[in-house]
This record gives structure tokens, sequence and C-alpha cells, in this order.
């Protein structure tokens, strides 16, 4: 049974520009995961890009062959090493993982 794992972010800057710029490195960093940890089926990230006083800011889609993949995935050095970033920059995160 594969498995969606989508989460979402709000950014913790004030100002428009650094939350851009941090949008940008999440991007960036999580699309650089793809070939390196070998779980990941499938990834995609995005920005918001409308209503920015209601929506969360970055949406991660990804999905993985099963709940056991996923769990590889999220203690792996390297995601764990962009977490930490994300972490660094975000003030609120909702997740949800689901079969498809």
């Amino acid at each position: 049974m594969s498995i969606r794992h989508i989460v979402l972010w709000k950014l913790a800057a004030d100002d428009a520009d650094t939350r851009a710029l941090h949008a940008e490195q999440i991007s960036e960093r999580l699309q650089g995961l793809v070939g390196v940890v070998t779980e990941i089926e499938h990834l995609e990230v995005g920005q918001n890009v409308a209503f920015p006083h209601s929506n969360w800011d970055v949406a991660l889609v990804s999905e993985f062959a099963d709940v056991e993949a996923l769990q590889r995935y999220q203690v792996h050095p390297a995601h764990q090493e962009v977490a930490a970033f994300v972490r660094s920059v975000v003030a609120e995160r909702s997740s949800v993982d689901y079969p498809f």
C-alpha cells in the first residue's frame, strides 16, 4: 500500500521577502533529497501564491512505497539535516499520511 505524505508549513518571518527566501530554501533543500533518499518515489514542493494571511506558506507532497519506507525517510540523515533547517524557519507545521 503506497503512502502519500503531505506537510504544510507556516513560516515564522514577519516580512514577505524573508518568507519568500525561506520558502525557496525549503523547496530547494527538499527537492535535493530526491536521488539521495532512495525511499522517495515522488516529491513536489509548492510555495503559496495567494491569500498569504490565511493560507499556509509551503506545501510538500511526497509518496512512498509503504509506511516503513516513510519511516526510513524520516530518520535518514539527509532528511534530518533538511528538517533541522525547516524547524529553524517555521512557526507551524501540519501533516497527513494516507494510503492511495
